[in-house]
């Protein structure tokens, strides 16, 4: 299991979604991505993505008009 971290800054809907499915291509089930972004709307897009995909949403928070949303990467 590997960490990895995701810049979505400054991205609007859909980027930050598209990007997320991109970088967990490259992962390895078991492994935990953190998306870190300033669009509100990725605190629904990216739970809702998972859901579809089979992954596993750990934790969501936000401080300072920025966005955290950890997951765990599905089989």
């Amino acid at each position: 299991m590997t960490t990895h971290t995701l810049n979505t800054r400054r991205l609007l809907c859909p980027l930050p979604v598209i990007r997320t499915q991109d970088k967990v291509k490259q992962l390895s089930p078991g492994d935990i991505l953190e998306v870190v972004g300033t669009d509100p709307g990725i605190m629904q897009d990216i739970p809702a993505w998972c859901r579809i995909n089979g992954h596993k949403v750990l934790a969501t928070r936000s401080a300072d008009h920025e966005y955290f949303i950890i997951l765990e990467v599905g089989a």
